[in-house]
């Protein structure tokens, strides 16, 4: 038998309209519109391995989605190459690719669809990472960002580091892997995956083998206490296939401690005067997968570069890394704060 069917409340936004694009290397991209008014638009990213749903969940009171809508946001999710809604999300690409053709491609997309030339953007996690190095590639078109959790400096908690050190995804795809996935459907392999991975040393413990495998392919990315049960439940809805390729990049990108191209060439960091916009980053005060200090050095670069005046940096007390989005509290502990920021420049 199946599982049950979980009933879904409706979202309050609206009819949507899909909008498919193609970058230059011919990956279909997806964005999803809310046109809520006049202000934004507002394009906004998940984390790796996760699509817009990690955003817009119907588990939660309110939506970040939802919370911009409901206050006159042109609402636009941006579900890039590594969303598991996307057939390239099976496919191998670093995050250069999201990085050089998806991030401007986006835009591009999106000021010519809104009739406007420059948009608002914000992202989370790989998103919020990529975002950055897409601005310090040279991209054009952003009027204001908000940057959560991984920025130019991703810096790791020691265990994550070792993975990385260790080359964990190589070691992998020498073994003839392409993907991981977080789906678990209960055979005789993935018992015996799920009872190594009950051995991971961690903060959350959790009877859930999805969990579990969220928690060893990506790390703590939430504190339990901050979820609901109905969102615990879902998270499975959220998560997807992750490519080793794009492991290989990362754990390049978190043993160096900043970021460079999936040639370990410094591809980013020379370039951080091209980033002359406003940033606000924000950061969860317990992250215990990239902790605060990575998103403190990003700001601090950018302000000795290009001075202080368009950047600032939140910490938000009591939150994580994904639960400051899918939290049961999060449109009153954090939502608020970017909502203010982002008011800032409409």
């Amino acid at each position: 038998m199946g599982e049950p069917v979980r009933q879904k409340r409706p979202l309050r936004l609206g009819e949507p309209e899909v909008h498919n694009v193609r970058t230059p290397d011919n990956v279909e991209l997806r964005l999803t519109r809310y046109n809520g008014g006049k202000k934004g638009p507002a394009i906004l990213a998940p984390g790796y391995g996760t699509s817009t749903m990690a955003l817009s969940t119907d588990t939660v009171e309110t939506n970040f989605p939802e919370y911009l809508y409901e206050r006159g946001y042109d609402v636009w999710l941006l579900d890039y190459r590594a969303s598991p809604a996307l057939a390239s999300a099976r496919t191998q690409y670093t995050v250069d690719e999201i990085a050089t053709h998806d991030w401007p491609t986006a835009v591009d997309e999106v000021r010519k669809l809104a009739g406007v030339d420059t948009v608002q953007a914000g992202a989370h996690c790989v998103g919020s990472m990529s975002l950055n190095m897409a601005l310090a590639a040279g991209m054009t078109g952003v009027r204001s960002a908000i940057s959560s959790s991984v920025a130019l400096y991703p810096q790791v908690v020691p265990l994550v580091k070792a993975k990385c050190v260790l080359r964990f995804a190589s070691i992998l795809k020498l073994f003839g892997g392409k993907l991981l996935t977080t789906d678990y459907h209960g055979t005789i392999g993935e018992k015996a995956l799920d009872g190594v991975m009950r051995l991971y040393p961690t903060r959350e413990r959790c009877g859930s083998a999805v969990c579990r495998r969220i928690l060893f392919m990506y790390g703590e990315v939430f504190r339990h206490e901050q979820l609901n049960e109905q969102t615990h439940q879902a998270v499975h809805e959220m998560f997807g296939s992750a490519n080793l390729t794009f492991f290989e990049h990362i754990s390049r990108i978190c043993a160096k401690g900043h970021v460079v191209d999936a040639q370990g060439e410094e591809s980013y960091l020379p370039y951080v005067g091209n980033m002359t916009v406003p940033i606000t980053y924000v950061h969860g005060e317990y992250n215990h997968f990239f902790p605060p200090v990575g998103t403190k050095k990003t700001y601090d670069l950018l302000v000795r570069t290009n001075g202080p005046d368009l950047y600032r940096r939140i910490v938000v007390p009591n939150y994580a890394h994904m639960d400051m989005f899918i939290g049961q509290n999060a449109h009153r502990d954090v939502f608020p704060l970017l909502h203010e920021d982002m008011e800032r420049f409409n």
